[in-house]
């Protein structure tokens, strides 16, 4: 969202559209995997004659992109794309950077925890190895005496018909001949790597600070009520705010124009969409932010989707705590800036 000064318009969002081929969800899903799996995001700028941004386009992959800082100070961006070179100074690139600080690039989340994402992945395709390939018996059936051949499948036969499955589970089992069932169980290195799985997507969750229900584990933790809510609020103060902070740094920094400053043009991302799925939450939001004279009626309107309606651009405020000698006296009204009621 971008804010304009308040004599010209109120608040306006960015279009749905960055460019001709891309909604902004496309562009800005792109943008942010790039960071988070390479540490740099890039667009071309696209710029009318007179320097005024009029468009991003489509974003360059970030393994194509080659930058480096000419003799001038300024930095120069290249890259090849489908046989064709690029080569654009640093106000026809935008440039988004992860955590780090290089103005040459910032540092990606995977190489960041590559150890515990390449255990992850070890203990992943052992684990896998050992399920496809081990032995894995429930139980076995001992005997002191030599079976024969026949024997040993009508046994076998005997176990698959009447006693595997799950439905089958609990039915009692008669065994003659001197037979024992011996009931086998997980060995305790298996139990320790399957830990380690467990363990491991907590850190993955951890690197990316993402509350680890928000990937379907919740081993440890409520998926439920309060408990969910509060771990959904943190992840947008702690992790969200922080990277949409990056954003909108960046995009103000490169996009804007000294003049759009010094009007007062401001980006940022509108966070009330989280609000979406809790209803009664968006209600007492929209309320305090009405009766305190924040918003108006249309702004939270056009926040619903719902057309304007007429005197909705005035903000109002609620009187309370009035002197208990004025309590029922209609107090006189003062009109409006600009001659309205």
């Amino acid at each position: 969202m971008m804010d304009w000064p308040a004599d010209k318009v109120e608040r306006k969002s960015v279009s749905a559209l960055v460019n001709a081929d891309q909604t902004a969800l496309d562009f800005w899903e792109f943008i942010c995997a790039s960071v988070e799996l390479h540490g740099n995001a890039y667009a071309e700028v696209i710029r009318a004659g007179n320097g005024r941004v009029i468009a991003l386009g489509v974003p360059i992959n970030p393994e194509l992109m080659a930058v480096r800082r000419r003799d001038d100070g300024a930095l120069e961006y290249e890259w090849v794309d489908q046989g064709v070179r690029h080569i654009l100074g640093q106000d026809r690139v935008l440039h988004i950077r992860g955590f780090g600080g290089n103005p040459l690039g910032g540092l990606s989340t995977l190489s960041a925890g590559r150890q515990s994402f390449g255990l992850a992945q070890a203990i992943e395709r052992a684990s896998g190895d050992t399920f496809r390939n081990g032995v894995r018996p429930s139980g076995l059936l001992k005997t002191a005496d030599t079976l024969t051949i026949d024997q040993r499948r009508l046994a076998e036969e005997l176990l698959q018909e009447k006693f595997a499955g799950a439905i089958n589970a609990g039915r009692p089992m008669l065994l003659d001949r001197g037979m024992d069932w011996v009931q086998l169980s997980i060995s305790p290195e298996d139990a320790q790597m399957l830990q380690s799985r467990a363990f491991l997507v907590e850190e993955v969750c951890r690197f990316f600070g993402v509350p680890p229900f928000m990937v379907g584990h919740t081993e440890k933790t409520t998926s439920w009520g309060t408990g969910l809510e509060q771990q959904t609020l943190g992840f947008q103060k702690f992790t969200l705010r922080r990277r949409l902070k990056r954003i909108e740094q960046a995009l103000e920094k490169q996009l804007l124009s000294v003049a759009d400053r010094l009007a007062g043009i401001t980006i940022e991302f509108n966070l009330e969409g989280l609000l979406r799925g809790d209803s009664a939450a968006r209600a007492s939001f929209y309320q305090q932010m009405l009766t305190n004279g924040v918003m108006t009626i249309n702004e939270v309107r056009r926040l619903e989707n719902l057309p304007p309606v007429e005197g909705g651009d005035v903000p109002r405020m609620q009187m309370q705590n009035v002197p208990i000698t004025q309590a029922g006296v209609e107090l006189p009204v003062t009109p409006a800036p600009g001659g309205g009621n």
